[in-house]
């Protein structure tokens, strides 16, 4: 979808730009486009005829471009894979949550500090953003849904970094990780009896 939908912005267009383009976007880290993978994308969507070439131009001494359009076909498969995109929730995935189940396997100096740690990284990311919604790259460069979709970033992130302080005062002030129904189970105490790596 994201290489369909930027040729199809700034058509004709060389592979180049079009790499520029999804890298300037950050679409390397947000919606999964791997630098390498986006000539074999066009060339793939080429094949499937979804894309056409429709010129390629050498200047000097470097490796001849190729422009490309969007055909019909690969227009109705933009649109349907936008209005799919547009009109589905999903939960973006995050390895967070994989090591986060396992909270109990850290001592809790460290795991409140990993939290403190994560937030502090939340909170230089978000700086970042703020500073290019006031840059001129945003407000005169980029189209003004750029602008929203950094603001939603920064909403996302200012959540996760009040989410990582909160919860690592919680683990320093030693509040248990189960509940008292799990702690006065006696089936889950023949379990923690067994398991001694669990931290209650």
């Amino acid at each position: 979808m994201m290489i369909l939908g930027a040729v199809r912005l700034m058509q004709p267009v060389h592979g180049y730009d079009v790499r520029r383009e999804l890298l300037s976007w950050g679409a390397d880290k947000w919606a999964n486009v791997q630098p390498g993978s986006i000539y074999h994308g066009l060339r793939k969507l080429t094949e499937e005829e979804m894309l056409r070439a429709v010129g390629t131009d050498q200047v000097g001494g470097r490796p001849a471009r190729t422009s490309y359009e969007i055909t019909a076909k690969g227009e109705a498969e933009f649109e349907t894979l936008l209005r799919d995109q547009w009109w589905n929730v999903a939960l973006p995935t995050d390895p967070f949550f994989a090591a986060f189940s396992f909270v109990d396997a850290l001592p809790r100096e460290e795991a409140s500090a990993a939290l403190r740690n994560r937030a502090r990284v939340l909170r230089a990311t978000v700086d970042g953003l703020r500073a290019s919604l006031e840059s001129r790259w945003i407000s005169e460069l980029k189209p003004t849904h750029v602008a929203w979709m950094f603001e939603l970033s920064i909403i996302r992130s200012e959540g996760e970094i009040d989410w990582c302080e909160r919860i690592a005062d919680l683990i320093d002030s030693g509040v248990s990780y189960l509940p008292d129904s799990l702690r006065e189970s006696p089936e889950f105490r023949d379990y923690l009896d067994g398991s001694s790596n669990i931290q209650r």
